[in-house]
């Protein structure tokens, strides 16, 4: 819990002084300025007694100060005194904006000074940095047994208590010191943040210690009243950046870098620089590459020289890379931490690509909103995607950045055949109003426009309206879930889900999707005929069975599958249902290292549920498809042998060999053969083994030619965390490279090294499925289409 030092009034007074923000020099009473504050805030519905209240904002009104001062505020900061006040002192101060950062920075107790913060600014590019750099620490963080890092970013905010959507890249001050004061006490100890142009013009990041401070690039935006006159006024507050740490990292290939290197050199005592095109940078980037779906890049700095990988789309991503690894460099990360957290590294909302059924229609969302991000995205889709038709969905905020409404717009006729203009934040301005201003200058180049404000509807006409190979790309809100209209924050359907749904019924509606395959099983029986004659074996999980025993998709695909001539065989678990048959009788459970310490009593229980109560109910469920099926436990015919896997663990068994006599026997009849992974010991003794082990036994000794696991997730993930980070297929050989390299952690473990061992005893294919989706296992056999990882063995 966070503890803060209270101060007296007079400290913050002082410090007001010392920075020559106090208009007036005239003392305050000593009863005054001895008094404890509590709590600095500028909300006045966050306000307690001993409350130093900060007035700020243009929409700020008298009422807001009055009721502050009723709850318990005994003084206030202003620029100058207010009438609803009465006769409450005033901490009068020449401004506002600076001061608040200070006080924020002092009643936090300057918390960025006890963390490692890293801030990123550029015109594009500070996402996908950030989280990069998220990524790599947390790999770094994770093999030390720590929490993982903080993030503040325009995506969203994490800082050990709080997460969140954010809708301001860089939060105002007393909100900055809060997330920072809250990695504190969290025992945070990274935290990666976006630095606007605006938090750095407005003084926001007073006070603020930075570990690194990297300035990415520098394009022409956010020129506007309420933003920035002109582009020197926005490039002069990018390079404040500089005066907060003593380690700068430049990219040597962004424009005005001269400029850029003389701020930072003039602020910092170590220099990192980046490029792809100038060798002499600490951190140079070559031989940039596509493999599949992944870029490839070398590396040298003054650690290392090897590749890097990123398996996220975007040629460009190569340059954020960069960045990261440079202040990686320049902070000592491991470079096995660089590595694999670059290879995992997604970003929410960011370059996120989509595909319908049949890859006519490529859909990426994206947050570019500003020419530099525009330009680098359409350049980087015309290389990818040759040929292609390209259509774009994209609006305009309101009232801020209004050179974007021209350049956007121009930017995007230029490389798109259709642009269908719609809504994006349009504040307080008509979305109708800001639509037309960008048609006319996209109509000026030539191309096709559409105008729908309604931004789901807009994705949908894209998308709808596809009839050849095209690639759309909806661009400015990403991940978000809020569209700002008026002065307030409406919720709304992000750009990935409304993607997601119309893709879904474009393939309905053009018969595209595999649901349509399933239930059209007679026009796809000459595909699953070819399967005739082959052996599968199923693990199957005893806790599938629905009330009463109904029967799952699972099954219901099992009956197909022996009906087109395929032999199956199924091995089921049942922990759940022992721990409940235990807990009924009185007798506790007891886990150690994710095994059930199974006694005398447990022993007999597991071998009832197992061999008994689940084997049963799934036998009589295929029976009721028409399915010929007989049950066994492990033990009939000797089918598993096992040994004690650990004294400790009493009957837990750990399987040492598998006799396929009695299995083949059964198949040759017609049955579908389900057994329940209770082995025999050299003494007949009961043993209760994990049935991924069991199925793969069984499939190892049928020489099987597929095992297929149902998990609850996408298949095989590279981080446990993140469905987007799927491997579709795998050679034995590659997953022995990812098992090795530590990028495939948790329960995944096991279950690949499980893979990999029936892969190398003579099983021919292994399948690890969404056991989530109906049918999966159909799907996999008709539609083409792998719901999940599949394992091969590797070419001879």
């Amino acid at each position: 819990m966070m503890v803060l030092p209270i101060r007296p009034l007079g400290d913050y007074w002082q410090l007001l002084q010392k920075h020559g923000l106090l208009s007036s020099d005239k003392p305050l009473p000593a009863e005054l300025l001895s008094r404890p504050v509590h709590l600095v805030s500028c909300d006045s519905q966050a306000v307690e007694p001993g409350t130093l209240f900060i007035v700020k904002g243009a929409h700020f009104r008298g009422r807001y100060l009055a009721e502050a001062l009723e709850k318990g505020a005994f003084v206030y900061l202003s620029d100058h005194v207010w009438e609803e006040a009465g006769a409450a002192p005033c901490l009068l101060v020449r401004d506002v904006r600076r001061a608040m950062a200070l006080l924020a920075d002092f009643y936090y107790d300057h918390p960025s000074g006890k963390l490692s913060v890293v801030g990123i600014t550029g015109t594009k590019g500070k996402s996908s940095t950030t989280y990069y750099l998220k990524y790599i620490f947390d790999e770094y963080l994770s093999a030390r047994k720590k929490r993982p890092s903080g993030v503040i970013s325009s995506i969203d905010t994490f800082d050990g208590v709080e997460r969140f959507e954010s809708h301001l890249t860089t939060p105002e001050p007393l909100d900055l010191e809060r997330h920072f004061a809250n990695a504190v006490s969290s025992g945070l100890e990274y935290l990666t943040m976006e630095v606007s142009s605006q938090a750095l013009k407005y003084d926001r990041m007073d006070g603020v210690d930075l570990s690194a401070a990297v300035f990415l690039n520098i394009g022409y935006d956010h020129i506007s009243p309420i933003e920035h006159p002109d582009f020197e006024d926005y490039f002069a507050s990018k390079l404040k950046i500089f005066a907060h740490s003593d380690l700068a990292v430049v990219n040597l290939d962004a424009d005005e870098v001269p400029r850029v290197l003389n701020a930072a050199r003039e602020h910092c005592s170590r220099v990192l620089t980046f490029s792809e095109q100038d060798p002499a940078a600490a951190v140079f980037g070559s031989q940039v590459r596509k493999q599949g779906h992944d870029i490839l890049f070398r590396v040298k700095t003054p650690r290392f020289s090897r590749e890097f990988r990123l398996t996220m789309p975007g040629l460009f991503n190569v340059q954020n890379a960069l960045a990261a690894i440079a202040v990686c460099e320049g902070l000592g990360i491991p470079e096995q931490c660089i590595y694999v957290g670059l290879m995992k590294a997604r970003v929410p909302g960011r370059m996120e690509v989509y595909q319908n059924a049949n890859g006519r229609i490529t859909a990426i969302v994206d947050y570019a909103h500003n020419r530099l991000s525009f330009e680098k995205l359409f350049l980087s889709v015309k290389e990818e995607y040759p040929g292609r038709r390209v259509v774009i969905v994209f609006g305009c905020p309101g009232k801020k950045a209004l050179d974007r409404r021209k350049d956007l717009s121009e930017i995007a006729a230029r490389y798109a055949d259709l642009v269908v203009i719609t809504e994006e934040d349009p504040g307080e301005e008509d979305v109708l109003d800001i639509s037309r201003e960008m048609a006319a200058h996209v109509e000026n180049v030539g191309c096709d426009y559409s105008i729908e404000p309604d931004r789901g509807e807009a994705i949908r006409m894209a998308v709808m309206g596809s009839e050849t190979p095209t690639v759309i790309l909806i661009t400015g809100k990403g991940a978000e879930t809020r569209q700002k209209r008026g002065t307030a924050y409406i919720d709304c359907i992000s750009d990935v889900e409304y993607t997601k749904r119309y893709l879904h019924e474009y393939d309905v509606s053009h018969h595209l999707d595999g649901m349509e395959k399933v239930l059209g099983l007679l026009d796809t029986l000459p595909r699953l005929a070819e399967s005739a004659g082959r052996t599968v074996v199923l693990k199957y999980g005893g806790s599938a069975l629905g009330e009463n025993g109904a029967v799952d998709s699972i099954l219901r695909d099992v009956a197909a599958l022996q009906m087109a001539g395929v032999h199956v065989v199924l091995v089921h678990g049942g922990g759940r249902s022992i721990t409940g048959w235990l807990s009924r009788m009185g007798e506790e459970t007891v886990f150690r290292d994710g095994y059930r310490v199974t006694d005398d009593t447990a022993m007999d229980v597991a071998e009832m549920v197992l061999s008994g109560q689940v084997n049963k109910q799934v036998v009589l469920a295929l029976r009721k498809l028409g399915v010929k099926a007989a049950g066994v436990s492990g033990k009939d015919g000797g089918i598993l042998k096992a040994r004690c896997k650990d004294p400790a663990l009493g009957h837990v068994g750990e399987i040492v060999s598998a006799d396929a006599a009695l299995i083949r026997t059964l198949l040759t009849g017609g049955y579908v053969p389900v057994i329940s992974p209770v082995a025999a010991g050299e003494r007949w003794e009961s043993y209760n083994c994990n049935a991924d082990d069991a199925a793969c036994a069984v499939a190892e000794a049928l020489k099987a030619d597929k095992l297929v696991f149902l998990t609850d997730v996408d298949g095989i993930l590279m981080d446990s965390r993140n469905a987007k980070t799927a491997i579709s297929s795998l050679t034995a050989s590659e997953a022995r490279e990812l098992l090795d390299s530590g990028l495939i952690q948790g329960g995944m473990v096991p279950k690949l090294r499980s893979c990999v061992r029936a892969l190398e005893n003579g099983v021919s294919k292994v399948a690890v499925l969404d056991g989530r989706i109906d049918h999966v296992m159909l799907l996999d056999a008709v539609s083409g289409q792998t719901m999940g990882t599949t394992l091969r063995r590797d070419e001879a």
